[in-house]
């Protein structure tokens, strides 16, 4: 829906998981969407490098979220917001919801 405007879907995918969930890491939000791990870590290089998105260690994680310093945040929230409510009710529902815990051994997926 907005890669015409950001130039990248994966782009648009990260801004939009990182707008819904606060913070994510790369290989979590490459399984959500079911995409290449190496585009989704490209793209948050080049969204921090930006300044769009900032990263933290959380042990071995890199940990990314929307920069509050970013001095267009609240208009990239609004616009990512306006997105989120063209998108289809289980998609906006799979973004989220958030699992507390894990998964029962055994049970099927």
């Amino acid at each position: 829906m907005l890669e015409p405007l950001l130039g990248s879907r994966n782009r648009e995918k990260i801004l939009l998981y990182l707008n819904i969930r606060k913070e994510g890491y790369a290989r979590e939000i490459s399984r959500f969407f079911g995409t290449d791990l190496d585009p989704i870590q490209k793209q948050l290089e080049r969204l921090e490098n930006g300044g769009v998105l900032y990263s933290r260690s959380a042990g071995r994680t890199r940990l990314y979220g929307l920069n509050p310093r970013y001095p267009f945040l609240a208009g990239l929230r609004a616009l990512l917001d306006s997105a989120y409510e063209f998108y289809p009710p289980e998609e906006r529902e799979r973004l989220t919801v958030v699992r507390t815990r894990p998964r029962r051994k055994g049970k099927p997926s």
